[in-house]
């Protein structure tokens, strides 16, 4: 599910040498991204009739996260769809991998929209995840992710996970903070076929997170992560949830871990 970028441990920003270890820059949106988007744009304001505000709010060019909660799966369509700029986000990678017919439309489709392809998971392969997302900044480009890691089924905002703003302190890309009400009703968990609901998208005041200060700081990754959450809670209106967005721990020796020791993630 796009996007999550949110490993468990922290990796200390790379220097120049160790940089030409990361993965090559994703190729930024092209024919196909515009395509798709000029075709697919004026249908969606016509059926839906989506309220878009803050789009002036956006900067036009240079690194930007656009920082957004997670309500469904057609949140990775709206956002592109809307945004004032072409934006990228990561996508499972197996959206990309399958065979025939279906396996083509998959690829073109996510392609289409701006999706990079990934592996997800722990350790290394979230490293991986949160690599992809640096050099798309580095390259000047926008990238989208949904700090809570994974979409909520209740409809409350989540606590953030700090990968965004281990991308944001080391990168000194700006988060736009996004706000989406409604997409859930367009295409709950299980819906195959997006129905037509009003839907509702906010964009807020970019944010520098810099005065956090460094990425190496796990404080400092905490508390930009708890300014960018507050800013889309400003714009979601949602009821907070207090805690992570993640299946809880199983046993009862796990559970009290976790109640004295509560997770961190990025």
């Amino acid at each position: 599910m796009p996007p999550s970028a949110c490993p468990p441990t922290y990796r200390r920003p790379v220097s120049e040498i160790e940089a030409d270890a990361l993965p090559a820059a994703p190729k930024a949106p092209g024919a196909l991204y515009r395509t798709v988007r000029l075709l697919l744009r004026p249908i969606v304001l016509v059926l839906y009739r989506p309220r878009i505000e803050g789009t002036k709010l956006v900067p036009k060019d240079g690194p930007v996260i656009f920082a957004s909660n997670h309500l469904s799966f057609i949140d990775s369509v709206v956002i592109p769809l809307t945004a004032p700029r072409p934006v990228q986000f990561l996508a499972k990678s197996h959206y990309f991998t399958g065979s025939g017919v279906k396996g083509w439309i998959s690829r073109t489709f996510f392609r289409s929209i701006g999706a990079v392809s990934v592996e997800r998971g722990a350790g290394s392969q979230a490293q991986e995840a949160l690599d992809q997302g640096r050099r798309i900044l580095e390259s000047g480009s926008a990238f989208a992710l949904y700090p809570e890691g994974t979409r909520s089924l209740d409809g409350r905002l989540y606590r953030g996970r700090t990968g965004v703003a281990w991308l944001a302190l080391t990168t000194g890309a700006r988060v736009v903070p996004v706000g989406l009400i409604g997409t859930q009703e367009i295409q709950p968990v299980g819906q195959k076929l997006p129905r037509i609901r009003p839907v509702t998208v906010r964009f807020g005041e970019p944010l520098d997170l810099s005065a956090h200060g460094p990425a190496e700081s796990g404080r400092a990754r905490r508390a930009a992560t708890d300014e960018v959450m507050a800013a889309i809670h400003a714009l979601s209106g949602q009821e907070l949830a207090g805690k992570y967005n993640e299946t809880p721990p199983e046993g009862a020796i796990a559970k009290l871990v976790d109640r004295v020791v509560p997770r961190e993630r990025i």
